[in-house]
């Protein structure tokens, strides 16, 4: 994820490669095109990244029945399948996992970059534009072509 803050630009970033709003942080317009997509490809709803702005949400307020009783999902979703999307979000840069004393949590929050997608979907209305079928391919093919951490350089 590529970033800079406003107050010391770098030399190599030019403003029509970078996407900022009211926030601090500019990303590349493919990191914002990857996470706009990644967002859109998901079956979570507008409700569930509206709470993890204020607070934490635990995978089991979000799995199956209960997301939908929330409002995090249209249809129930196996805990399995959340989490493999929440992770995807996740290395997307759109989510982090809570931390406590003990570790890591099964609790998620939202970060920087998707407070900014956030309020671009607050912007368009609770109606995500539904993803087309390169959409999901691409998507589907850049979540299985990701290499392992080990394997980055």
């Amino acid at each position: 994820m590529t970033f800079t803050t406003p107050e010391r630009p770098t030399p190599e970033s030019s403003s029509s490669e970078l996407i900022s709003s009211n926030q601090s942080i500019q990303y590349a317009r493919s990191t914002v095109a990857r996470a706009d997509r990644a967002l859109r490809c998901t079956p979570f709803k507008l409700a569930l990244f509206m709470t993890m702005r204020q607070r934490s949400v635990e995978l089991k307020a979000i799995a199956g029945i209960t997301g939908v009783r929330n409002g995090y999902t249209e249809r129930p979703v196996a805990e399995l399948a959340a989490e493999s999307d929440l992770v995807w979000l996740i290395q997307v840069g759109l989510l982090r996992r809570e931390v406590d004393g003990q570790g890591l949590t099964d609790s998620f929050r939202i970060t920087p970059l998707g407070q900014q997608m956030l309020e671009r979907w607050q912007i368009r209305g609770d109606a995500r534009s539904t993803p087309s079928l390169s959409d999901r391919l691409y998507n589907a093919l850049s979540r299985w072509a990701r290499l392992p951490s080990w394997m980055q350089f």
